[in-house]
């Protein structure tokens, strides 16, 4: 390819680059023997290499020739020739030598199928009592690796204390030497070792550390403690040497991270009951007030992660009553009104979880949830709708709850959480049942009845025949079953008398009683639209009620031949 220069200018660059060589070589050579005579003065006192460092160096390379080789063979790489030299390398003073070890290491890691064999421990906790913080991070990352494999064998990392030097590298203040140390500890401790006091040792300098100023050291001392609470074994040590007041008290740290981890930790340790009693033990509901302070914080995963912490703790009825004590819907209730629709989930998760315990009830009345659910009803997401669901259901069991439904948004919001595109079946099942439910109450029966418009109406017969999902359909079917038939109703269903037709026929054909009666009582409450009357008759459906009829005649004339009957214990 042509240079792009002409032939003067290109033969000026040549000179020069000649040149330039040759000076480069002047200098270089200038430089050599300037360092050759500094070397000779005693003011560098450097003696000429000695026999014994040729030979040191001589064995040196041999060893790291014969470790690359055995790196290139699985079948050699535990052999005992491999063994002598990572010991003579990792008991070495020399840093070199030892990161040259702590790199087979970190090669077997990556590579090895099988189990190291615990003769090739020693060399590794060598390595961990290295005094240089590189070798230090390279070697705990090989035994996170190992660990994470299975490699080797955790009750003997535990009972060759690796655990004290693992943890002194939280103290190292490099940030890959604690996340090293951190995973270190948290594959342990699913250890199933019966060593439990050599873990209480390992995890004592844990908790100093999450009382660090340091907010880096503090940060990881608690991110590892979270990963101690995924294991039940490590979670109940935790809970015995004191880490639950650490835990609670680094919810109020500044650091938004450390009190993310540490809620985390304590919704582990809340989810089994027998942690109850130590987690409530710090006086004044100290627990219980710190998560409804961070329910309210900034930071988004820090609120929705105290939402589900308090949920997990609701399952205990003695916590759940302290809550309500403590006023826990005015946090909550505006976390409802918030624009994040994950926080507006986490906290009506929360309250559906109150709502399940029938002393709350009145109170929440009262405190004008059921004005929130129909409001929040219209901003619809699955979640949203199913715990709403959930919470209406509960709240109108009192008269006071159905007026209140009937003064809010609820069933509004119900029938229009029907046409959402997004909902699935399983939400419109939890919709259909609520609304099922509310209809059972006269004065509901009839709100649904003027609320109801053509286009729910139409949504409602669609899944009244959807019969592969039964309960669903059933739930729809009696929905509509119970609608006033007044002169303005008859209108929104005459445009689907024959797909009801086809239903109610299905209805009527099934074994199942409930059907059956369901179909009936339907065909009952149509019939007073002529229009539907007309279509009814001579129809099959007019023939298979006939057949249920005579059906159910037949059974009373059976049963009428056991006499006396005795009293059903059901229904006396």
């Amino acid at each position: 390819m042509a240079s792009g220069f002409c032939e003067d200018c290109s033969r000026l660059l040549d000179e020069f680059c000649v040149y330039l060589r040759k000076v480069c070589r002047e200098f270089e050579q200038k430089i050599r023997d300037v360092f050759r005579e500094l070397s000779q003065c005693t003011c560098f006192r450097i003696a000429p290499e000695s026999s014994f460092l040729r030979r040191r160096r001589r064995r040196r390379t041999q060893e790291l020739l014969s470790l690359h080789l055995l790196c290139d063979d699985e079948t050699q790489l535990l052999n005992q020739e491999s063994l002598h030299a990572l010991s003579r390398l990792a008991s070495s003073e020399d840093t070199d030598l030892q990161t040259t070890a702590a790199m087979f290491y970190l090669h077997v890691s990556h590579h090895l199928k099988s189990s190291l064999p615990d003769a090739f421990m020693e060399p590794v906790m060598a390595l961990l009592l290295s005094t240089d913080l590189d070798v230090q991070k390279t070697i705990s990352l090989s035994l996170v690796n190992l660990l994470a494999k299975n490699n080797v064998c955790k009750e003997l990392v535990i009972e060759m204390g690796m655990l004290v030097p693992i943890l002194e590298l939280f103290q190292s203040g490099d940030a890959a030497a604690q996340c090293h140390s951190c995973a270190c500890v948290t594959l342990l401790a699913s250890s199933e070792s019966k060593s439990e006091a050599i873990m209480v040792d390992g995890i004592m300098p844990l908790l100093a550390l999450a009382k660090s100023y340091e907010p880096q050291v503090q940060q990881n001392a608690t991110w590892a403690l979270l990963h101690l609470t995924q294991s039940d074994w490590s979670t109940r040590i935790l809970c015995e040497v004191g880490a639950i007041p650490v835990l609670v008290l680094l919810l109020q740290s500044s650091d938004s991270q450390v009190q993310f981890y540490s809620c985390t930790a304590l919704c582990n340790i809340a989810a089994v009951r027998e942690h109850h009693p130590k987690l409530l033990s710090m006086g004044g509901h100290f627990l219980l007030k710190s998560l409804l302070t961070l329910v309210s914080s900034s930071v988004q995963k820090n609120s929705t992660q105290a939402c589900r912490c308090l949920q997990t703790l609701s399952r205990n009825v003695l916590i759940q009553e302290q809550l309500m004590e403590l006023d826990c819907l005015v946090p909550l209730k505006a976390l409802l009104k918030n624009s994040s629709p994950v926080r507006r989930e986490s906290a009506i998760t929360l309250l559906s979880a109150l709502s399940a315990h029938p002393p709350n009830n009145d109170v929440l009345v009262s405190e004008g949830l059921l004005e929130e659910i129909g409001q929040l009803l219209h901003h619809q997401t699955s979640v949203i709708i199913t715990h709403s669901c959930k919470i209406i259901t509960d709240l109108c069991g009192s008269s006071m709850g159905q007026q209140a439904v009937m003064d809010s948004l609820c069933v509004s919001g119900l029938l229009g959480a029907l046409l959402s595109p997004s909902v699935s079946d399983e939400t419109s099942l939890h919709v259909t049942s609520c609304l099922y439910h509310l209809v059972t109450w006269d004065p509901l029966k009839s709100n649904l009845s003027v609320t109801i418009t053509s286009e729910q109406v139409s949504r409602l017969v669609r899944l009244s025949g959807l019969i592969q999902n039964p309960q669903l359909s059933y739930n729809s079917a009696a929905i509509i079953s119970t609608l006033a038939m007044t002169e303005e109703m008859a209108q929104l269903l005459r445009p689907h008398y024959i797909t009801m037709l086809e239903y109610l026929l299905v209805f009527l054909k099934k074994k199942d009683v409930k059907l059956q009666q369901l179909g009936i009582l339907t065909v009952f409450n149509l019939k007073k639209d002529g229009g539907f009357s007309s279509l009814l008759a001579g129809s099959e459906l007019e023939a298979q009620l006939w057949k249920v009829h005579a059906q159910t005649e037949e059974t009373r004339r059976l049963l009428q031949m056991i006499t006396p009957l005795s009293p059903s214990p059901v229904d006396p």
